[in-house]
């Protein structure tokens, strides 16, 4: 999980430690359709998950993202 959370991090620019699984993704100002093209992006390389529109917009938590690639 924590390699996911850094990810996200990363792809949000932000720092290290700011995210939680509990995190509610549209209280982040970071979080934009810029992010979410970039989940999409990593999503595909480091774990073979394919996130379509409809999956990025049911994510509420960052827990949320990380259930769905641990699938």
């Amino acid at each position: 999980m924590k390699e996911m959370l850094e990810m996200l991090e990363e792809i949000m620019d932000l720092d290290e430690g700011t995210l939680e699984s509990t995190t509610i993704l549209e209280d982040l100002e970071e979080w934009d359709s810029l992010s979410a093209l970039s989940l999409m992006a990593e999503a595909k390389k480091k774990y073979g998950k394919k996130l379509s529109v409809n999956d990025i917009d049911g994510f509420v938590t960052v827990q949320g993202i990380i259930d769905y690639l641990q699938k």
